[in-house]
């Protein structure tokens, strides 16, 4: 199942937590080599994850990490305006409406499904709190990825080539593309709606407040 959860909120769940900072220190350190760090209980984490993010996490049946994203409003501090600004060409990121998502991570157990699911998930994050885009900073191997899925961005800027290609991407989220993108997951869109309110209600909004 997919859980919606703020930083603040992680210790409730310390076996999610510790398996979701695990699989990242897996994946981005491990596997892809990044330049990233790693804490002595074998967590990625970065200056971001401090800022009180939420994240959209799958939830395995063992209460483990399958997969899991982060997202800041770009009104506050986030990776592609403090790193990445070199791509943007036009200047900052820094809207109400507009999110950053970072630290895409799968576990290396995931099913293939779960990308999708994920992005199910940041859609419905779009449509119950009138997000109109997500930025993101994207390498290569997420392009085809995202194609998979049926939820490929708006490029805004790169650089390099070919599998050392880093862009910065935009992405907006319809009924169309939701259909599409529960379709690759196996989920109804109702059942993505239920696991959205249980987290929120119908007090969601008002969560715009914990962060940035």
């Amino acid at each position: 199942m997919l859980r919606y959860l703020y930083a603040n909120e992680l210790p409730k769940y310390p076996k999610l937590a510790d398996t979701m900072f695990c699989d990242r220190a897996d994946q981005f350190k491990t596997r892809l080599g990044w330049d990233v760090t790693v804490d002595a209980a074998g967590h990625e984490r970065d200056e971001y994850d401090d800022l009180n993010p939420l994240y959209v996490i799958w939830e395995n049946a063992d209460g483990t990490h399958g997969g899991s994203m982060r997202f800041l409003p770009t009104t506050g501090s986030v990776m592609v305006n403090d790193h990445f600004s070199e791509l943007l060409g036009g200047g900052p990121v820094s809207s109400p409406v507009i999110w950053e998502c970072t630290r895409f991570c799968l576990s290396r157990s995931a099913d293939a499904k779960v990308a999708a699911a994920l992005m199910l998930g940041g859609g419905e994050i779009m449509q119950g709190f009138d997000i109109e885009h997500f930025v993101g900073v994207f390498d290569a191997r997420m392009v085809r990825i995202y194609r998979m899925i049926g939820s490929s961005p708006e490029v805004l800027g790169s650089s390099g080539t070919g599998r050392d290609s880093i862009s910065v991407g935009l992405w907006h989220f319809d009924k169309a593309h939701q259909l599409q993108v529960a379709r690759r997951a196996g989920l109804s869109p109702a059942i993505s709606r239920l696991w959205f309110e249980r987290a929120f209600g119908t007090e969601h909004r008002t969560q715009l407040a914990k962060v940035g």
